[in-house]
């Protein structure tokens, strides 16, 4: 019996890279151009696939999955990954698109574009850090945890931030402090 694809790459096959990339070339194409939002984007995923592949290849085993199911869902994880990244990208105009006033809308959206106008000028009352950190947490939805990653900012810090940068934006907006008990 023939040695699979994946044990031969783990093994150090050079030629299964080849065979490698034949068989499932197309495969991880069709899941790369069905996830990727342009043809560039599914032609870079598609070379981090099979490096996922290669790495991988040792803890392919044959009594758990056949390789096809094997290499798909690094194919699966490798484009989720890359969505989920993608997604979170803090877009430079994502504050402005918040503020822009509304064409032909209700009352109701016109009230919250008032008050996205508002909360846009406290935020440029801001310390820089601070509003770096809450236009992630806010804007991007961004964890304290996801934050200090993105920016290198130490967890404390960031959690600080939000917390000052917040306090001065009730302020700003006239709501006071988030100390203050609500009475029901």
């Amino acid at each position: 019996m023939t040695q699979a694809i994946l044990q031969r790459i783990a093994s150090g096959d050079k030629t299964a890279v080849q065979d490698c990339l034949k068989s499932y070339g197309g495969l991880v194409w069709s899941l790369a151009r069905r996830m990727s939002p342009n043809t560039d984007d599914a032609e870079d995923a598609v070379q981090e696939i099979f490096i996922d592949i290669w790495k991988n290849a040792g803890r392919f085993d044959a009594s758990q999955s056949s390789e096809t199911t094997f290499i798909a869902m690094i194919a699966r994880r490798r484009l989720i990954d890359r969505l989920r990244h993608s997604n979170r990208r803090l877009s430079p105009d994502s504050l402005e698109d918040l503020t822009v006033e509304p064409v032909n809308n209700s009352d109701g959206n016109l009230q919250m574009s008032v008050e996205a106008k508002e909360a846009a000028k406290a935020l440029e009352v801001l310390r820089p850090e601070q509003r770096q950190v809450l236009q992630l947490s806010i804007i991007q939805g961004l964890s304290h945890q996801e934050i200090s990653d993105a920016t290198g900012i130490p967890l404390g810090t960031v959690k600080t931030h939000a917390r000052r940068g917040l306090l001065q934006v009730r302020e700003f907006l006239g709501l006071g402090s988030m100390n203050k008990e609500v009475s029901v």
